[in-house]
């Protein structure tokens, strides 16, 4: 399909309005912010080893940077745009502190790894407890101090690969799921007040996306409906942490942990994506995909090279990049959606 006009349009709409959230994080920041951030892939930025992490593999990242740059996506994530809001360049990832001059960690940090949840999970590779670790190890080491953390924010977004590891351990059964569930807030819990305790001003985590719309789940109704009984398990589990951060606010009548709603966000802005978008837009379908779905994943080459998955003509045109991940198309609507509650982001 050609390039239409139309099309580029879109995208000149799009440029614009990562440049207006730029500026409107810009003219919020009383003083610059450092954005510490905790978890999984939605909000990684490059702290898999190059040698191992499908993120850095193409087609990954070619929308923005126009290469592989350790996100999964082709473009950016999260983390992008909410530090695009708060009006600074995102955070250095925690693997390449050393490569960068001093200069390039005044923004703060990426700890988040792809694959990892609050417990251990399938990927080896430190789950929230061991950033946590990292973090409190560079401010014991003066890397940041008082003042870098009196104007600070974390992000935290984490626990669907703990759910996906779950289910993959038993065989999908979910009746006691309510139980896993609440081994997690129990961890979750310790991991938030450590950040408070290590001098973060402002924690914003966020509620879990509706897991049953995700690529993988959807593929059983070839990508026309989400599955409910999961998203009845992503409803359950932001009612518990809505509870959990109301009781560690409680504790000395703070407002230090907030919420970012991407179960609500997730659902607006697919509403949006699957009633008002273009022809040729794919909904639950993802843009990137293996040929033999389950032993092929996007970015899979076999020992000659050659592409082991399809790739759609427009990534601008899809809401999820892979089986797992929204695209750079998708989190833009996200964050659109989120934008309204992101006030509670200013400390």
């Amino acid at each position: 399909m050609p390039f239409s006009f139309f099309h580029l349009l879109c995208y000149i709409t799009i440029i614009f309005a990562e440049v207006d959230a730029v500026n409107e994080g810009a003219s919020k920041s009383k003083s610059k912010l450092r954005l510490f951030v905790f978890g999984d892939s939605y909000v990684d930025t490059g702290n898999w080893r190059k040698s191992i992490g499908s993120s850095w593999k193409e087609p990954y990242g070619i929308t923005f940077p126009g290469k592989p740059s350790g996100r999964f996506s082709d473009g950016r994530v999260l983390t992008d745009y909410i530090a695009s809001y708060l009006g600074i360049r995102t955070p250095i990832a925690y693997k390449w502190r050393k490569e960068v001059k001093r200069s390039n960690l005044e923004y703060g940090m990426n700890f988040a790894y792809g694959g990892t949840g609050v417990l251990d999970t399938l990927a080896n590779q430190p789950n929230m407890t061991t950033q946590i670790d990292f973090f409190q190890r560079l401010v014991e080491q003066k890397v940041y101090g008082k003042q870098d953390l009196d104007n600070s924010v974390a992000l935290v977004s984490v626990a669907g690969n703990d759910y996906a590891t779950y289910l993959a351990r038993n065989t999908h059964d979910l009746q006691k799921l309510g139980d896993f569930t609440k081994k997690i807030m129990d961890q979750l819990e310790i991991n938030i007040d450590r950040i408070r305790g290590l001098g973060v001003k402002r924690i914003a985590v966020t509620l879990i996306e509706p897991m049953g719309c995700i690529p993988l789940q959807a593929v059983s109704s070839s990508y026309s409906n989400c599955t409910q009984a999961l998203n009845l398990g992503s409803k359950f589990h932001n009612q518990m942490l809505n509870q959990s951060l109301q009781n560690l606010n409680a504790k000395d009548n703070s407002t230090v942990f907030i919420t970012l709603d991407l179960y609500d966000a997730f659902f607006s802005a697919l509403n949006k994506f699957t009633t008002h978008a273009p022809a040729g837009s794919l909904g639950l379908k993802p843009c990137c995909e293996g040929k033999d779905m389950g032993k092929y994943y996007c970015g899979s080459v076999d020992e000659s090279g050659a592409k082991l998955y399809t790739i759609c003509e427009n990534p601008n045109l899809s809401f999820f990049w892979d089986t797992l991940h929204p695209s750079q198309n998708g989190w833009h609507s996200i964050f659109s959606s989120l934008r309204s509650s992101l006030h509670k982001l200013t400390i």
